[in-house]
């Protein structure tokens, strides 16, 4: 049962408590998953998807044992992963659904999926440029028929294209092109178009209620909507222009911040989402949702330096992306604790200001929320699995188990 309703905000001050006596065991630096924050949101995703499967995707998460928690409730189905050798490994370990959402050069993966019936079936890559076939033929040791999933570019282009709001995905935007591509696809042996994804990350994954910007928050909405019009027209256009030419398992849509206006479309068969499981700082600033976070760090504190200041052990965790303190980790509890901006999060030390400072001890853990979700992972080899006041659980990350992809 959870213990905080998902519309109310958490009780800072008795997490921080919990947290603590979970861990008086345990040094830090170390690395936790809230179970009943994690379910929380798990069931919110859900809500919002008003009914359509949501398929995990893998980098916001990067934990077996935490991917199987999720895909074992009502509502989600299906892996969405990052790197060939990843979708490769987790077919292997028994995942009979992964689809691939990035183009792979991975001439040896490629090697062994076409030279493996299981993997196969289980795994279906992404393309958007005939080269990426040439590429997986080229690298080919078996029949295998490989499953194919076509990606639209969602991006919203506005005065004539002069300007483009949204990543740099796919180069394919108009449906003709992409119902002529899945033709030539069709055409050639050994392969077959089975899925079609559109990720539209200028709205999934942007807040549209930054804290102490309300001009710059009400242009995010209004982009927003306009691109949410723009794109599901042409995504019905592109699903109905590519159908005619294969027969589609599945369309793929959306994000952590845009699960219900996606599952809104009618030509969205599933959404994809994985950071709001974890909810990192990054998604905080939206008014459509809010999730309780469930993904945390803790760094001891190593040095008093003075009144109102601690340093705590390293912590200098930044988040990919375009640089900027949006990216940082932000320490969390106590409450009250800010980075000295002379300095920041360091590599080895990171000072941290603010009264709660005269109150901690050598020893004591300071708790830090990251700016992105699964990126977490790569600097821990185990997450504490909390429920309540206890540790339940140490799962592996992946770089636990030895699985380092990026």
């Amino acid at each position: 049962m959870s213990a905080l309703p998902a519309d109310l905000p958490p009780d800072l001050p008795a997490d921080r408590t919990r947290y603590d006596r979970a861990t008086a065991h345990l040094e830090a630096p170390l690395a936790i998953v809230d179970l009943r924050a994690f379910d929380d949101n798990a069931r919110d995703l859900v809500r919002r998807a008003h009914g359509k499967p949501i398929r995990v995707a893998s980098k916001s998460v990067r934990c077996r044992a935490l991917l199987d928690r999720a895909l074992a409730k009502d509502g989600f189905a299906g892996i969405m992963s990052f790197t060939l050798a990843e979708s490769l490994w987790l077919a292997r370990e028994g995942y009979e659904d992964v689809l691939l959402a990035y183009p792979s050069a991975d001439r040896d993966g490629f090697a062994a999926l076409t030279g493996d019936p299981k993997l196969a079936a289980a795994v279906t890559v992404m393309v958007d440029d005939m080269s990426h076939l040439d590429l997986i033929e080229g690298a080919r040791t078996g029949t295998e028929e490989v499953r194919v999933c076509l990606e639209l570019d969602t991006s919203l282009r506005l005065l004539g294209g002069r300007v483009r709001i949204g990543a740099l995905r796919s180069p394919l935007r108009d449906p003709a092109r992409l119902a002529e591509l899945a033709e030539a696809i069709q055409r050639r042996p050994g392969f077959r178009v089975v899925g079609l994804m559109g990720y539209e990350g200028h709205v999934a994954g942007v807040g549209d209620a930054v804290a102490g910007r309300p001009l710059r928050s009400r242009a995010i909405r209004l982009m927003q909507s306009a691109a949410r019009r723009e794109l599901a027209e042409r995504r019905a256009a592109a699903v109905r222009a590519v159908r005619a030419v294969a027969d589609l398992e599945f369309v793929n849509g959306g994000g952590t911040g845009s699960v219900q206006h996606t599952a809104a479309e009618g030509a969205v068969t599933e959404i994809a989402a994985g950071s709001g499981l974890y909810q990192p700082r990054l998604f905080d600033n939206y008014t459509s949702f809010r999730g309780r976070p469930a993904a945390l760090f803790a760094q001891p504190v190593v040095r008093r330096p003075g009144v109102g200041v601690v340093t705590v052990l390293g912590g200098g965790y930044p988040a990919s992306g375009a640089a900027g303190r949006d990216r940082l980790p932000v320490p969390y509890l106590p409450q009250g604790l800010s980075y000295d901006p002379m300095e920041g999060p360091g590599e080895v030390q990171t000072p941290l200001l603010g009264t709660p400072a005269d109150d901690l001890l050598i020893g004591d853990k300071v708790w830090f929320r990251h700016a992105k979700a699964g990126e977490l992972c790569e600097r821990f080899d185990v997450l504490h699995l909390v429920d309540g006041d206890r540790v339940v659980d140490a799962v592996p990350t992946y770089r636990g188990e030895g699985r380092t992809y990026l």
